[in-house]
């Protein structure tokens, strides 16, 4: 084992990392370039005040087409005793002169009349089309000093501040600059940062896969952060598990890049070499992080050149030029992102000069329980909702290799460390990576799995309506619903008694509380099996076969109610099936599992058996419903959902999946007054 790995508070570790940054002149601007002004400048960041070279307007301009006249000379205008004034276009007017906005102003002129308030005159004094030649101009109302004119400098004056130094370029800071008489701007050097992934497992993006092989894929997500963040960003290609390799590597970029992310190998295990090639090429500051996901980061710093090149007595640290940071990022998706969001935002930021990257915080409430790790600052991703007034936030999939759950993810929430979890109802505080708009035309459902869901998110994108849905079974789902913790929830429980579903039920977990029941989809329940059904499963009674392994679903599920409903009718007893107690929560997992040879069948849908290739034998047929209380069924948030039940477009969607049967799709089961 490693004698490396031990996990310091986060403070702690960023606050000695900055030192030693600090300590190596590289706590500042990294560098100043100039650069034309031209779209490229998008996103850079100043590195200097940017202050006006010109006013802008340089001259007194006529802001509409009209006429310019002395304000004064229209004072006695009325509706009822209009004035006549003399146009002059020779230059040199008594009384007026055409004028098309942006023309400079006369200097005898203070104000402009716009032409649609005057009244052409021709030389006999009839009123004329023409605009441009009129002898003279009849108005039938005064104008004020300064009327439709834009006074030089109005927008900009000469030797104002027009940016600031460390301001992030958008598009009309652009058309500013430009508009206070400058061509090219100062701006801070983009850090360069190499990423290098490490680990024999790994194959390219695009590669046939193999048992045992990992895509690599994580040098993109953290290639596109780090452009994200203002730097350039280089991917090295594969090392395989080899500490003269990964020396090597590390070496030759740390002579063209300001920073060095090594991707993986920052456990404690066998080949794990982060932290050895840290210390042999520099110095290593922290070799584990208490954060979840995370802990095993590594920061450090590594000298320009190797050891046996440099003195045989180095200085605790080298001068700038000849030191760069290095942070060994975990191998785990998750795991990674966070710590490149948590370590190297904030140095690009110093490097670049700009204030870090901050997310709008609001205080969501909780769903359902989470146990943290003693000690750690925890990071749970979540998705969030806002259901009767009250914004909540549900925990996604806490696994760090579980990347859909950085897509999923509507914010972000911080479990202190010493808290060891939150309760169900209490408030946290939540970084939010959605605006408030989205967030408020989101439809909050908990409860079943179901692959039609997906498919109403999609469709329901197109309404401009985001479906968000926590998988916590159909008992869970009715649950929140009482709970008022979302707008809906999937269900399909079998009444052991009559036979009916749901309605018992909801009468049971949501007492008092009005709803209306929309049939969605009939489908198919049966047997997962392996491709061929090697194991030759028939029923239920084929899972008291000691030899077959079954994957079940969680307490609560409608499959599970399902299953036990017909083991009970059967007189089989749930001991005499192996793999009972192992619980999924989707009937995807369920087909993964058996994919996986996890276990050897499990019930679920067909569609899911479908989707990874796996043989399906059916045995039952059974009604998923939407449940949803009357206060929100009237809400024009869910409209839509109503609407596409009824379309054909989404009906046609979900009969292409197999099993599916959508002849009672938007049925009224029930509705309570």
């Amino acid at each position: 084992m490693s004698i490396y790995l031990h996990d310091i508070p986060l403070p702690q570790a960023q606050s000695r990392f900055q030192q030693a940054l600090a300590e190596a002149d590289l706590w500042r601007l990294l560098g100043v370039g100039t650069i034309p002004l031209d779209e490229n400048a998008l996103g850079r960041v100043t590195a200097e005040p940017i202050w006006a070279k010109v006013s802008s307007p340089h001259y007194h301009a006529s802001a509409m087409d009209g006429f310019a006249v002395r304000a004064e000379e229209t004072s006695e205008a009325q509706p009822s005793s209009p004035i006549q004034l003399s146009v002059n276009s020779e230059q040199s007017p008594t009384q007026a002169q055409y004028v098309d906005t942006g023309d400079p102003m006369p200097g005898w002129a203070n104000a402009v009349i716009p032409i649609e308030n005057t009244e052409a005159l021709g030389e006999t004094g009839r009123i004329t089309p023409a605009v441009r030649g009129p002898s003279s101009i009849r108005i039938r109302a005064s104008v004020a000093p300064w009327s439709h004119v834009r006074p030089l400098g109005e927008d900009i004056v000469a030797t104002q501040l027009v940016l600031p130094a460390g301001h992030v370029l958008r598009p009309v800071d652009l058309g500013a600059i430009a508009a206070a008489g400058h061509h090219q701007i100062n701006v801070a050097r983009k850090p360069k940062v190499a990423i290098i992934p490490t680990g024999t497992e790994l194959v390219p993006i695009g590669s046939q896969l193999e048992a045992g092989d990992i895509l690599e894929y994580n040098s993109l997500v953290l290639a596109a952060q780090i452009k994200d963040m203002g730097g350039e960003a280089t991917r090295y290609p594969i090392v395989k598990d080899d500490f003269d390799l990964i020396c090597g590597q590390v070496l030759e970029a740390a002579q063209t890049h300001d920073l060095v992310l090594l991707n993986a190998g920052s456990s404690a295990g066998a080949e794990d070499f982060s932290a050895r090639v840290v210390e042999k090429l520099g110095i290593l500051l922290v070799h584990g992080v208490a954060v979840r996901p995370g802990h095993p980061v590594i920061l450090g710093l590594v000298h320009r050149k190797s050891n046996e090149e440099s003195a045989s007595s180095l200085p605790l640290v080298a001068p700038r030029n000849d030191t760069i940071p290095i942070i060994g990022v975990p191998g785990y998706p998750v795991s990674a992102v966070l710590t490149v969001d948590i370590f190297v935002e904030p140095i690009i930021a110093k490097w670049l000069g700009r204030r870090q990257k901050e997310l709008p915080i609001e205080t969501a409430t909780f769903t359902r329980k989470l146990v943290s790790p003693a000690g750690d600052d925890d990071f749970v991703r979540v998705v969030v909702g806002k259901v009767g007034g009250k914004l909540l936030a549900a925990p996604l999939s806490r696994g760090a290799g579980v990347i859909t759950s950085l897509v999923q993810a509507d914010g972000l929430a911080l479990v202190p460390s010493g808290a060891q979890g939150i309760e169900a109802g209490e408030p946290i505080q939540v970084r939010l990576y959605r605006s408030k708009s989205e967030i408020e035309q989101t439809i909050f459902c908990i409860g079943s799995h179901d692959l039609t869901l997906d498919l109403l998110a999609q469709f329901l994108s197109e309404h401009d309506r985001r479906l968000v849905s926590a998988n916590v079974g159909s008992q869970g789902g009715l649950v929140a619903l009482r709970r008022g913790e979302a707008h809906l929830a999937g269900s399909h429980l079998l009444d052991p008694q009559s036979g009916e579903y749901n309605i018992s039920s909801i009468r049971r977990y949501m007492p008092g509380i009005p709803v209306k029941v929309v049939a969605l989809v009939g489908r198919e329940q049966g047997l997962i099996v392996k491709k061929g059904n090697p194991k030759g499963i028939i029923d239920l009674r084929s899972l008291t076969n000691s030899q077959v392994r079954f994957a079940n679903r969680q307490r609560g599920a409608g499959t599970r109610v399902l299953l036990d409903y017909h083991l009970n009718s059967m007189t089989i007893p749930p001991e005499s099936i192996v793999g009972y107690q192992q619980e999924e929560y989707t009937h995807l997992a369920v087909a993964a599992s058996v994919a996986s040879d996890r276990a050897d069948c499990g019930l679920g849908i067909a569609a899911a058996a479908q989707a990874l290739d796996l043989d399906f034998i059916p045995l039952f047929q059974e009604r998923y419903d939407l449940v949803i209380p009357k206060q929100f069924a009237d809400d024009d948030l869910l409209s839509p959902l109503f609407g596409l039940v009824a379309d054909s477009p989404f009906r046609e969607a979900v009969s292409r999946l197999t099993g599916y049967d959508v002849s009672a799709m938007g049925a009224i089961i029930l509705e309570d007054e």
